[in-house]
């Protein structure tokens, strides 16, 4: 699980936090998982295999260069293992390792042994120094280690083992500036890949976050635009009939299963709310309320004692945009029911195949201070029409009272529906 835990790329954790990339060396895509240590887990199967392959390659290219180089001492076997096991700790000490290989491969050339896989130590050393993001550190090792052996291969040689060793070709030199260029290269170029990899999955984990944001504020409005209406029209029949109770038990009875109808209902649409987070991505059981039901917002307000006139018929609306106007007028009548002094109230419906303006108008006059609704019932409504492109306007008329206008674009809602 913790080798999974180290493709997937995920930050290494500490005590359940993140651990800083730049206090262990590497950041999070190149830390491996903990380990009990606490640090980034070590590389033991992979320095085993370097060693044995640098020791191995090492003794084959003494056997190749045996009249040219100095044979392989055991002083030699021990620079050699030296710089193969300093890559145990390449994931921890990325810089100390890159200077390290490049000084243990110094210090083996001057000495006169084979070239050979020395070089390869120094490459692995500063490929993980560059892909930690130490650039510098490393070019300045591999420059070090240039610079080292300019010097001993065209001055110093004649001090140094073996005798009797002529200049090196400055051919030889393009050969290892070549040979460090490719390196530097090849580590920037996987530097560069995984850092955009890991901005790639920032912007995944953000876009997540994003959807769920807008998702529990999606469930938000719903069960606030369900919850408001059916308990104002239960406040509004439980007043009914406690005031009745005694001297109109008939009527008292008829606010008590209007109260029971609205309970269900509510219930109901609550159920289909919470099944989405149950079952998150199939298909409601029951379809989203539109503006089919707007017969049935007229029963529910005539039962809290107000009296709805609609004018004009919706068109054929795609359901997210059916959804957001069956709310919206749904809203706008709980806050007259619950904020406006009227028992009158006009829903005028009209469209031209392109927008569908929904109004809501009431005679007033307000009966508090929150006479235009609630302040999270007009920003969720306005959520609701800048979501599909539209626009919400509300606020007390002219002439008194108070309206809402909404305008959402039909068309448009359709062509995003097709798109997705």
């Amino acid at each position: 699980m913790a080798e999974q835990g180290a493709e997937a790329g995920g930050p290494p954790m500490r005590g359940g936090r993140p651990r800083r990339w730049w206090r262990g060396g590497g950041p999070p895509w190149w830390n491996r998982p903990d380990g009990d240590e606490g640090g980034p887990r070590w590389p033991w199967r992979s320095t085993v295999a370097f060693t044995v392959f640098v020791m191995v390659g090492s003794n084959a290219a003494a056997e190749f260069q045996k009249d040219e180089r100095a044979s392989l001492e055991p002083f030699a076997r021990v620079l050699l293992l030296v710089g193969a096991l300093l890559l145990l700790w390449r994931w921890r000490r990325p810089v100390p390792v890159a200077f390290g290989t490049a000084a243990t491969a110094m210090v083996y050339l001057g000495a006169g042994y084979p070239y050979g896989p020395v070089f390869f130590t120094v490459a692995v050393g500063c490929f993980s120094a560059i892909v930690a993001g130490h650039r510098e550190a490393a070019w300045t090792a591999m420059g070090a280690l240039w610079v080292g052996h300019v010097l001993v291969a065209h001055w110093l040689y004649r001090w140094l083992p073996p005798d009797g060793d002529d200049a090196a070709s400055w051919g030889q030199e393009i050969v290892v500036v070549t040979w460090g260029v490719a390196i530097v290269a090849v580590s920037e170029l996987a530097r560069a890949r995984r850092e955009q990899w890991a901005r790639e999955r920032a912007e995944r984990a953000r876009d997540a976050r994003r959807r769920a944001d807008e998702e529990r504020l999606r469930i938000a409005r719903e069960l606030h635009d369900v919850l408001a209406h059916s308990i104002s029209v239960i406040n509004v029949q439980a007043g009914v009939g406690l005031a009745l109770l005694d001297s109109d038990p008939e009527q008292a009875r008829t606010a008590l299963i209007t109260i029971k109808a609205a309970g269900k209902e509510a219930l109901g649409e609550v159920r289909q709310v919470l099944d989405t987070l149950r079952t998150p991505g199939d298909a409601p059981r029951t379809p989203a309320p539109g503006l089919a039901r707007l017969p049935e917002l007229v029963e529910q307000a005539a039962g809290a004692g107000l009296t709805v006139g609609v004018e004009g018929e919706a068109p054929e609306l795609p359901p997210g945009t059916d959804l957001a106007a069956f709310r919206i007028v749904q809203e706008a009548l709980t806050n007259v029911v619950r904020h406006s002094g009227s028992r009158h109230a006009r829903v005028v419906l009209d469209h031209d195949g392109r927008e569908l303006w929904l109004r809501i108008d009431d005679d007033g006059p307000a009966t508090g201070t929150g006479a235009g609704g609630s302040g999270s019932g007009l920003v969720g409504m306005r959520e609701r029409a800048a979501a599909l492109g539209g626009t919400i306007e509300a606020g007390p008329r002219a002439d008194g009272g108070f309206r809402v206008l909404a305008v959402l674009p039909v068309r448009a809602s359709r062509e995003v529906k097709e798109d997705r």
